[in-house]
């Protein structure tokens, strides 16, 4: 008789009903959407405050740049030396002093520019004022050099190359971009979440093991039903609990802003302040419009059904590992000399997602990865939106599903033994005699 749905359903249950996963499933979110509400709220607070700056210019040349903005005034200080500009600065507790000391020859260097502050400033106000100054001076050197401003600038040419494939197919920088983006993030989740659920998977094995509950219920169940009944639940379990979080974290996000008053969709800080200002020119405008051609490019289509693919399968062969593990030691302790093995694959996988994939997705090293079972789920993911032939993901699916049955089987072994050894800890060796039991 086939008890595996009942072994699901039983490990599901058994996992939302344990009281550290209702736990964490509603606590989680809640320390999450709390910490950025705070953030959001300091921040605001921050924002709201205006920062006078007192600016003394002997040198004359680049007082008449600075105008004060939402949050930050600027007082041109006349007539009057350092020191009784300082103490009047200090006295009137304004946020700094910005001196810039007369010149007798030459243009303005940096030693002759000096910033006064009771405490360290802003990094995003410093640069600022820096950019300020650099463009008003640069202006002003090549006006007095006698260069015509306008022709400069005018003289400028910016190329973009335009890219496109043999059959026609238009792409751009911004498309590979786009792309890294969608396949980074589909191999990381799926890497955080072997990851997360792996252990879990292990875990719970370990505490059936522990609690001697193994023993009962392997009396009327075949370890690989057993196996796959923990896998497959405890897997149900985990998107349950992505799905409470990302409904919980949306209703959380809701509340904070009503209760702080902050409008975390809309919290500005001072460097998104001055991406919006950049968003205002032409140039930035048309890069947006190309992030979102690029969007439209995407295989959409093929990346939802390769990513739910390779997700699952990717998942199943690791968690069948986890399980195996559990089922060899005692304790989590004794997990330590096992988990390299499986850790190492999937890390050399992100990495060469990050730094192979981005550079040349169709080269040797990626496609080749790409094949490999245990390195697949991931480089596959983040190769697929650069285009990767249908027969190649075929392919690659198939070795991976294959794998994934014979490491089913042979987690199984492994598991039908080591579930009901108690207080040794196995070696290699031994574990190599379980699979020939």
């Amino acid at each position: 008789m086939n008890h595996l749905p009942l072994i699901i359903k039983r490990e599901y249950l058994t996992k939302v009903k344990n009281k550290s996963f209702i736990i964490m499933t509603f606590l989680s979110p809640l320390i999450f959407i709390t910490f950025i509400a705070v953030i959001a709220y300091l921040t605001q607070l921050n924002n709201d405050k205006v920062k006078v700056i007192s600016v003394l210019d002997d040198s004359g040349l680049v007082r008449h740049v600075f105008k004060s903005t939402e949050h930050t005034a600027y007082n041109n200080l006349e007539g009057m030396s350092l020191n009784d500009a300082k103490a009047l600065v200090q006295e009137s507790e304004g946020y700094g002093l910005l001196y810039i000391s007369k010149v007798s020859e030459g243009p303005i260097k940096s030693k002759n520019v000096t910033f006064y502050s009771e405490e360290s400033p802003s990094i995003t106000l410093i640069s600022a004022i820096e950019n300020k100054i650099q463009t008003e001076l640069t202006l002003q050197n090549r006006i007095h050099e006698g260069i015509d401003v306008e022709k400069l600038e005018a003289s400028k040419v910016q190329i973009e190359i335009n890219q496109e494939s043999f059959k026609g197919e238009k792409t751009s920088k911004v498309d590979s971009v786009v792309k890294l983006i969608f396949g980074g993030a589909a191999g990381y989740l799926l890497f955080m979440f072997i990851i997360i659920y792996g252990n879990m998977i292990m875990r719970s094995v370990i505490e059936e093991k522990t609690s001697r509950i193994i023993e009962v219920i392997i009396s009327s169940v075949k370890p690989v039903q057993l196996m796959l009944g923990k896998i497959i639940g405890t897997s149900l379990a985990g998107i349950s609990q992505f799905v409470i979080w990302i409904i919980l974290g949306g209703v959380l996000m809701t509340v904070a802003s009503f209760v702080l008053g902050v409008d975390l969709a809309q919290m500005q800080t001072p460097q998104q302040q001055m991406v919006e200002q950049a968003m205002a020119t032409p140039e930035i405008n048309s890069e947006i419009q190309n992030i979102v051609t690029a969007f439209f490019n995407l295989p959409l289509l093929n990346l939802i059904t390769a990513f739910i693919l390779f997700f699952i399968c990717g998942y199943l062969l690791y968690s069948s590992l986890y399980a195996a593990i559990g089922a060899a030691v005692d304790n989590e302790t004794d997990t330590q000399q096992f988990m390299l093995p499986i850790l190492m694959p999937l890390v050399l996988a992100v990495y060469i997602g990050i730094f192979t994939v981005i550079e040349d997705p169709h080269g040797t090293v990626s496609t080749v990865f790409s094949f490999i079972p245990f390195t697949s789920p991931v480089v596959m993911l983040m190769r697929i939106p650069f285009g990767v032939p249908i027969w190649q993901q075929v392919v690659s699916l198939i070795i991976l599903i294959g794998t994934f049955m014979f490491t089913v089987w042979f987690a199984a072994k492994i598991y039908r033994v080591g579930i009901l050894m108690y207080g040794k800890k196995p070696s290699y060796k031994e574990l190599i005699k379980w699979i020939k039991y």
